[in-house]
């Protein structure tokens, strides 16, 4: 049985690597046209910042993938023959499977813009755009980023640190309107101008200008008008699954590769999961398309069992996602909206300076949590989701909130202050009956 692997991402290589735990005689190959070695992809800025190296993105040793028999091929694929099973070298080589994954990620977003195409324009999600970022950060003297989102905020942070000037236009009102409530929006503005970036919110790309040379970005021009010299433009407006080269085929396709529970195409023998596959019926307060890392990992494993005969639907559970917003760690358990819904009610904490919130959004008429939305401040994952799980009351969350008190030890505690808000809005009188204590922690999640 010779199962191959489009794509060296987590996806791609978690799944390489439940295959073989799973079944000892499986022929593996994982193909990659951007590196030889699997990498973390979240890792690209730190690269770029000074604080690793590449190699140390790597979390196997090149002894690994042989003494794991993952046979790990560098190649582009540009079409697949699903009839016939084969796979379509750029370079003209074929290889036959047996079983295939696409595991082939996202690529970033492009809307038309002229000179989009332009050297000196580009995403990042691969090594590749690492590179152009590198090549033509020597002696840049601006920097312009297209796009609210986390990528965005990355690449801002990251020409920052070697001083290079940067305007951010953003398109929205308010930054990453579509996920974040209104307050943590305005946090996250406040943190970016304070750095000295230059923040254009509701601002939109109309093209890019080249050189005489019509090579090389030079300026880009707003909807507004304003022209803006720059050497470099980062387009971080979204990403998009990866499937372009699977057009025209049988393949069933949306936005993404479209999978059923077991990460199954329509196609026989052929799974796709991570950012490309497309869930035809999503769970409940799930996103049809997930491109977080975690998802990734957890579709990578369950695709591995479905691969080897072992029917495993996939449930990730309750939503999760965590990100950096320059110094201000973001963390997000349950189904927080941008807009509070209707029949929800919240408690909402923000600390004096600014950098720091606490929000816990309930059922207004049950009490039961729903999800937490936390700034600057760290809970336990397993806690609040086992609070989310159990559909516990607010009040009770609020009295035992250090048991989800994730922060250093000598950090200080805000759990009074959040409970103090609840009383102060609500007219109620609780008090804090549970500080942090590991040994607590323990005994809670212990209990069933």
């Amino acid at each position: 049985m010779h199962t191959v692997i489009i794509g060296n991402g987590i996806t791609g290589i978690t799944a390489a690597r439940w295959i073989r735990k799973l079944d000892s005689t499986h022929r593996i190959t994982v193909i990659s046209g951007e590196s030889d070695y699997f990498y973390s992809r979240t890792a690209l800025m730190y690269i770029y910042m000074g604080h690793m190296r590449q190699v140390d993105t790597q979390p196997y040793e090149k002894w690994f993938w042989d003494e794991n028999r993952i046979e790990l091929k560098r190649a582009w694929v540009d079409t697949v023959d699903f009839d016939g099973k084969m796979l379509n070298f750029a370079d003209g080589e074929k290889m036959h499977y047996d079983k295939l994954i696409l595991a082939v990620g996202s690529k970033p977003n492009k809307f038309g813009w002229p000179g989009q195409d332009l050297d000196g324009v580009h995403g990042l999600y691969s090594l590749q755009d690492l590179e152009a970022m590198e090549r033509h950060s020597e002696g840049l003297k601006r920097a312009v980023i297209v796009g609210g989102g986390l990528i965005g905020i990355e690449m801002a942070e990251m020409f920052h640190t070697r001083h290079i000037p940067v305007t951010f236009l953003v398109r929205e009102q308010k930054f990453w309107h579509g996920v974040l409530p209104l307050e943590e929006a305005e946090m996250v503005e406040r943190e970016i101008r304070e750095k000295g970036i230059d923040l254009r919110m509701g601002e939109e790309l109309k093209e890019i200008w080249g050189d005489k040379a019509g090579g090389k970005a030079k300026l880009i021009v707003t909807k507004g008008g304003e022209k803006i010299q720059c050497g470099f433009v980062g387009l971080t407006a979204g990403v998009r699954p990866n499937i372009e080269f699977l057009a025209h085929t049988d393949l069933a396709t949306d936005k993404g590769i479209l999978v059923n529970e077991y990460l199954e195409t329509n196609i026989p023998d052929v799974y796709a999961m991570g950012d490309c596959a497309q869930q035809r019926e999503p769970l409940p307060h799930r996103r049809a398309i997930e491109a977080v890392w975690y998802a990734g990992r957890m579709q990578g494993e369950v695709g591995a069992y479905n691969v080897c005969g072992k029917k495993v639907a996939y449930d990730p559970g309750i939503w999760f996602n965590s990100a950096k917003f320059i110094d201000i760690e973001y963390q997000v358990y349950g189904d927080i909206k941008p807009k509070l819904p209707e029949g929800q009610a919240t408690v909402y904490w923000e600390h004096a300076d600014g950098k720091k919130s606490v929000r816990i959004n309930y059922d207004a008429v049950s009490g039961a949590v729903i999800g937490f939305n936390l700034m600057g401040v760290r809970y336990r994952h397993e806690v609040c989701e086992k609070w989310i799980e159990e559909e516990t009351h607010i009040e009770n969350v609020l009295q035992t909130l250090g048991l989800a008190n994730f922060d250093p030890e000598f950090y200080k505690e805000y759990e009074k202050d959040i409970v103090q808000v609840y009383n102060r809005e609500t007219g109620s009188n609780l008090q804090l009956k549970q500080r942090r204590n590991l040994s607590s922690v323990l005994k809670f999640l212990s209990r069933t």
